[in-house]
């Protein structure tokens, strides 16, 4: 098993709007006039380019997420995104990171939408469910008063539609299905894998550990970092649950270039876009009444004395807190593998993206020289991703189906007017059925 896991990453950020003097927030009130779809339409095709192309280079899987009212990140409907990379990839796990469950009406879409896509990729995908930011609340019909009740309500409906047969009826609290029984289902079993990205909630931390899910922390300060997994640990220790490192996961802005100067000369900009105008917004915005429980606002009370507004960061705090880790190769490999396999115990960094402002060609840029010089400081012999390494769940061609599956239990079989019985879908030519001068009477045996 390798040593590490990279994964690329993309919010796919809106960068042409308003410099941060001109606007108080790019989230929830940054009017949408500032998006010309011209634009937009390059900015996706662009970033969902470098997401598939995260095969080609070797990573190990890769992912986008959901937001929404924000030039942070124009990914409303996520699972649209992953089913683009979904079509461009053949074998690279695709993650949605992950679908904001309070937001759904009914979450059985999410159920249905994601086996879908694990249908069509062969079992590749991983589900992300988030609770997503406070800002998601002041554009949904949703109170964030409920967001969490919601959030583990949804959860318990969509794995009981992955794993129970249906139909079945849902009446809970916030939800009410009277008819659950979706098609498809997924090919992973029990189900694709869950994870559950976090900013060090008590709650979600052992939710996590019990349920046995991937934990991911996003792009916060080491020292943070540091807490919430020592807690995970705790807890774990605490209830006899042995701590997998893969499972352990952060999101930490990377980028690396030939020299440490070019690598710095080439990311400043577009990094600090990230977190001085891409991230602005107030900070009540983030937390509005009602969405975090009583101990979690005790927590981040806590925390807020300690934490620098975002805005106000300075490149080199950036780099001094590990914000975002920047320089060749080898230095971002030495910091990854002492600062955060040795002491944090991680077992993924999902890290290398289109950032900010940045452009296309640089994404790729990065994505290479990592895949060159990086990634393989963390492998195994061979260099290949952990995902290589096993047998495919679906087979690679319509033969090797056939050999490997034979015939289906059920075989379709279609009920022809004037026919006596049934015929199988192979059958392509019924001369009795199309010739109009029968009237539907079977036709004379034809000679030869």
């Amino acid at each position: 098993m390798n040593a590490l896991d990279f994964f690329v990453f993309n919010t796919i950020h809106y960068p042409y709007i308003p410099p941060p003097e001109e606007n108080r927030s790019s989230w929830v009130t940054l009017s949408n006039k500032y998006f010309d779809p011209e634009l937009g339409h390059t900015v996706y095709n662009d970033a969902l380019e470098v997401s598939a192309s995260a095969e080609k280079f070797g990573y190990d899987g890769t992912l986008v997420n959901e937001h929404h009212s924000t030039a942070w990140g124009i990914q409303p409907a996520p699972n649209l995104s992953a089913m683009h990379i979904v079509a461009n990839t053949k074998h690279i796990p695709v993650g949605v990171i992950g679908n904001a469950l309070p937001l759904y009406n009914n979450p059985v879409r999410v159920a249905e939408e994601m086996a879908m896509l694990d249908v069509i990729s062969g079992g590749r995908m991983i589900s992300g469910f988030v609770v997503g930011t406070g800002m998601e609340y002041f554009s949904q019909p949703v109170s964030p008063a409920y967001a969490r009740e919601r959030f583990w309500e949804a959860h318990d409906l969509i794995l009981k539609a992955w794993t129970q047969d249906g139909p079945f009826m849902w009446e809970g609290e916030h939800f009410h299905v009277p008819h659950v029984n979706p098609w498809p289902r997924p090919i992973q079993k029990p189900h694709p894998e869950i994870w559950i990205p976090g900013l060090g909630s008590s709650e979600t931390i052992k939710k996590c550990v019990e349920k046995g899910y991937h934990y991911m922390t996003v792009f916060s300060p080491k020292w943070m970092v540091k807490g919430f997994f020592d807690a995970y640990r705790a807890y774990a220790e605490k209830i006899g649950v042995t701590v997998e490192r893969k499972k352990l996961k952060l999101a930490v802005m990377l980028y690396v270039a030939e020299t440490e100067a070019q690598a710095h000369r080439e990311a400043k900009a577009h990094l600090q876009w990230i977190y001085n105008t891409g991230l602005r917004h107030p900070q009540h915005y983030h937390g509005p009444p009602g969405y975090s429980t009583k101990q979690g606002f005790a927590s981040m009370m806590a925390l807020r004395g300690s934490l620098p507004e975002q805005p106000k960061l300075t490149y080199e705090e950036l780099l001094r807190d590990r914000y975002i880790i920047v320089g060749t190769p080898q230095q971002v490999g030495e910091i990854l593998h002492k600062e955060y396999v040795e002491e944090l115990g991680i077992g993924g960094i999902i890290g290398m993206g289109t950032w900010g402002s940045m452009p296309k060609w640089m994404a790729m840029k990065g994505l290479q020289l990592a895949a060159e010089e990086l990634l393989p400081l963390f492998r195994e012999k061979g260099g290949k991703p952990d995902y290589l390494k096993k047998a495919p769940l679906v087979p690679g061609s319509v033969a090797e189906r056939a050999a490997t599956f034979g015939k289906p239990k059920y075989p379709a079989m279609n009920k022809v007017d004037g026919l006596e019985h049934s015929v199988p879908r192979e059958v392509a030519h019924i001369a009795e059925v199309i010739d109009p001068s029968r009237n539907g009477k079977p036709a004379a045996p034809v000679s030869v």
